[in-house]
């Protein structure tokens, strides 16, 4: 198997990047992994010995500031726009970025492509539970507007991902809403759950926010705008406990010895509250696997994105996304 990755894409690239590479490289068998970025950077970097990895040279980056879409188009040797040019021309079967989301959902779009019958990709994390298996939440973000038959999409390719690669068997899906109640939400979440419950997957109803931590569906489907603010509700919410947790530990003498004792526990749930745990997150419905890692992204993140990546390609995600698809217009036709 054959990875492109971006290598100065993400807060501490290249350094944390190529460690992970190097994970990945001694851990997963078969693995070939080409870096994209400056050589300079990275060669320093890797060992003398190392093999199944190389170097694609490139100076130029898109970064945080650059608007996406001119940048993509703009800068065709920068780091990501070359790791997607792997993909697209078969060099590569998958690709990974901890760069700028904005530009690596236009280098999907506009260099490896969608899948034929997928009207927008899905941008899509899994976010921890309670009982540490996790859920899909998508879109939450490549899209900010959504359509009935746009949600429907997601819902397939979240419930296939969930199946292929994290092996749930029957994942349930949920929608998310204000209320659980099938009359619920506005005229466009009404119309996606009618189509939902004739979509091929285990579709439960509604979902609210609240309940979506406590593993009430395998996968949450919503519009980017809404996933959006969940996923940074999310993240604010987990920064700010801890923060609280923090200050209240360190007020006193008797609070501190009492962090002492229940170190290692707190270890364990800032750990289980982690999502990069469980990679990063996949821009679904491209013609080949694209992994968006998160900009903070550390060498154990980046390995859990790279393995990911791998996973997908496995289990052939992409191709079994396409082959659901095409049935499904195949079974609108018959109708029509």
């Amino acid at each position: 198997m054959r990875l492109a990755i971006d290598a100065m894409g993400g807060d501490h690239a290249p350094n944390q990047i190529v460690l992970g590479a190097l994970d990945a490289i001694n851990k997963i068998e078969g693995l070939h992994i080409t870096l994209v970025g400056d050589e300079n950077k990275i060669s320093p970097l890797l060992p003398e010995s190392v093999a199944n990895i190389d170097i694609i040279h490139t100076e130029e980056v898109i970064t945080g500031e650059d608007e996406p879409v001119r940048a993509v188009r703009r800068k065709k040797n920068a780091s990501i726009v070359l790791m997607a040019k792997e993909v697209k021309e078969k060099r590569a079967d998958a690709c990974v970025s901890a760069g700028n989301t904005g530009a690596l959902m236009s280098t999907g779009l506009f260099v490896v492509g969608r899948i034929p019958g997928i009207a927008r990709p899905a941008l899509s994390p899994t976010l921890p539970t309670i009982d540490g298996n996790g859920f899909l939440l998508l879109d939450v973000g490549a899209n900010v507007d959504a359509k009935a038959d746009h949600l429907v999409q997601y819902a397939i390719m979240g419930s296939i991902y969930a199946e292929k690669v994290r092996g749930i068997k029957q994942p349930s899906v949920g929608l998310l809403n204000i209320g659980t109640e099938e009359g619920k939400g506005n005229s466009v979440i009404k119309k996606a759950y009618a189509l939902l419950e004739e979509a091929p997957i285990h579709f439960i109803g509604n979902v609210e926010a609240r309940d979506i931590l406590s593993g009430a569906a395998d996968v949450v489907v919503t519009d980017g705008f809404s996933g959006n603010i969940a996923l940074k509700t999310l993240e604010g919410t987990a920064m700010t406990m801890f923060s609280m947790l923090k200050d209240t530990f360190m007020s006193s003498m008797k609070t501190k010895v009492a962090a002492a004792l229940v170190k290692n526990d707190l270890r364990g749930l800032k750990n289980k509250l982690d999502y990069s745990e469980y990679g990063g997150a996949g821009l679904f419905g491209l013609s080949a696997p694209v992994i968006k890692a998160h900009g903070s992204s550390d060498r154990r993140a980046v390995f859990n994105a790279i393995k990911q990546a791998c996973h997908m390609v496995d289990h052939n995600v992409t191709d079994t996304i396409k082959t659901t698809i095409e049935s499904l217009e195949l079974n609108k036709e018959d109708d029509g």
